[in-house]
């Protein structure tokens, strides 16, 4: 057990043995907000669950953490939300952090309200900037109003302060020479049979298709200006061509152009940070250029020469984004024929 009180809590997600890279994202910033806020006394500790997990807490203990707290049980293999917090609320009572730290996943959107309903504090979700003032409270920093506002959330009466945090908001940090102290707690005392209402029968997954956005050097990016579904077709090709990932807005995926929830960018979507970002028929609103804003060269191609999108582009296309779209492909697939030619 830690002789001092941990700042800082990250709870880390794992799927099957593999870490959410979200998990290790906060975890990043969680280090830096310690390093440089001087009003935090303490360190970071990441919080893991699951069964047969350890050699994850070894590779969690490589990414500058004081402590690893360690619960491992059968019953933990599958993600279940009353375990989960069950076992959270009963180590944050014992342990008393500052501040618990979630990734806005499916499953932390969940578990993160839960558990600060449980512990009777605040939750600020969906966090894209975190930060630590003088008087050593988090500013959780949301986009509100369509991503017009970058509103600062306070937890100022109750602890521990809690925050969830979007997807590819941070860089994934660099692993440390040092080694962090395992802690592997005694799941008996932290995991109820009262805890387990529903009996997980099998888990049936899929892998969406393609390169993920988040990971993608190139991201082609279509808005409702595409005009159709067989439009889009042209965004998934020239994606194909360049290597890259197709984003979306939210007229996009509503009218069923793209292959699900995962492609939309914004606000209520993905962030995403590639080297270069092409948006196709997009008019470039607020709460679509909050998830783009750390991208490397954005080009926007749009029909209106006032469209926003406009105003945040480095490159600017005033045209029909279909008709740009058809080019740019007709002139990539020209010249890889002229090189195969040589």
């Amino acid at each position: 057990m830690a002789e001092k009180r941990l700042a800082i809590w990250v709870v880390v997600e794992q799927n099957q043995g593999k870490l959410a890279s979200v998990s290790i994202e906060v975890l990043g910033q969680a280090a830096r907000l310690v390093e440089t806020a001087s009003a935090l006394s303490g360190g970071v500790a990441v919080v893991l669950l699951g069964d047969q997990v350890g050699d994850l807490a070894e590779e969690l203990s490589a990414y500058g953490v004081d402590q690893v707290y360690w619960v491992d049980d059968p019953r933990l293999k599958h993600y279940q939300n009353d375990s989960y917090s069950g076992v959270l609320q009963r180590l944050v009572e014992r342990e008393k952090p500052d501040i618990l730290l979630f990734g806005a996943t499916g499953a932390g959107e969940e578990l993160a309200p839960t558990l600060a309903a449980r512990l009777s504090t605040g939750l600020a979700a969906h966090c894209t900037g975190l930060d630590v003032n003088a008087d050593g409270q988090l500013v959780m920093k949301v986009p509100a109003f369509g991503g017009r506002v970058l509103g600062e959330i306070f937890c100022p009466n109750t602890r521990p302060q809690m925050a969830s945090i979007k997807p590819g908001t941070f860089t994934v940090p660099q692993r440390r020479a040092g080694r962090g102290e395992i802690v592997r707690e005694d799941a008996s005392s932290l995991l109820l049979d009262t805890d387990i209402r529903l009996t997980t029968v099998d888990v049936l997954q899929s892998e969406p298709l393609g390169l993920p956005l988040e990971k993608a050097d190139v991201v082609i990016a279509g808005g409702y200006g595409m005009g159709s579904k067989k439009n889009w077709g042209l965004l998934e090709q020239l994606a194909a061509e360049l290597q890259g990932a197709v984003g979306c807005t939210r007229p996009a995926l509503d009218e069923g152009w793209t292959a699900g929830e995962h492609t939309m960018i914004g606000t209520s979507g993905k962030t995403v940070r590639p080297k270069v970002y092409l948006g196709c028929g997009i008019s470039g609103a607020a709460h679509h250029a909050a998830g783009i804003k750390d991208s490397g060269v954005i080009i926007n191609v749009n029909r209106d020469a006032l469209a926003p999108a406009h105003a945040y582009s480095d490159y600017c296309v005033t045209a029909d984004a279909k008709k740009v779209v058809e080019a740019l492909l007709e002139e990539i697939r020209r010249t890889k024929n002229e090189k195969r030619g040589r």
